[in-house]
């Protein structure tokens, strides 16, 4: 987990609606042509690929880009021909997003599963959408754009004190404030 590169919020609305745009129009040329289950299933894990390198790209890491993009085509691809229904297949895609998203941004348990949460409630927005309106430019839409919001979620949380650590500059100059203070109120 590096600290580097975290995007912005703009960002990641900005992403959102570029990704559903190119997706449902993707669908809406090539699905009459090969068949929409098998057009959807492809948009849906281009899509995926496309974000989990842009979230790579981002996070300032270094090491392991190449394997993690590497094990997610291959988690993807065995996805896609083992025949999963078009549920757990989106399950797995979406899984796999929390999953390199977690590992690139994250320096916690916490943080992660609070990730999860999101992940999990931008599919359920999607769902909620796609069946509304029967748009899956929408449903991209809700899911990405719910993605967005995970740069709100702090890298790590740490339980316990909130007193500053020993090493913190901010907390030896207040030391050394009060201990001066302490001597001239002594020296009178």
């Amino acid at each position: 987990m590096s600290a580097g590169n975290r995007m912005s919020l703009g960002q990641g609305i900005i992403g959102a609606f570029a990704l559903s745009l190119c997706g449902a129009a993707v669908l809406a040329v090539l699905g009459p042509w090969f068949g929409f289950g098998s057009v959807l299933r492809a948009v849906i894990a281009v899509l995926g690929l496309i974000y989990v390198l842009y979230l790579v790209s981002q996070s300032g890491e270094r090491i392991g880009r190449i394997t993690t993009v590497a094990c997610w085509v291959i988690c993807a691809g065995i996805a896609w021909y083992s025949g999963l229904g078009f549920t757990a297949f989106v399950l797995v895609q979406v899984g796999l997003v929390w999953l390199v998203r977690s590992l690139y941004y994250y320096a916690g348990l916490l943080p992660a599963l609070i990730d999860c949460g999101l992940t999990l409630l931008g599919t359920a927005f999607a769902v909620w959408a796609a069946q509304r309106t029967g748009s899956f430019g929408l449903a991209l839409w809700c899911f990405f754009l719910v993605q967005a919001f995970h740069i709100l979620i702090p890298a790590s949380i740490r339980a316990g004190s909130t007193t500053p650590q020993a090493d913190d500059a901010f907390a030896r100059a207040h030391r050394a404030a009060e201990a001066a203070v302490r001597r001239l109120s002594s020296a009178r």
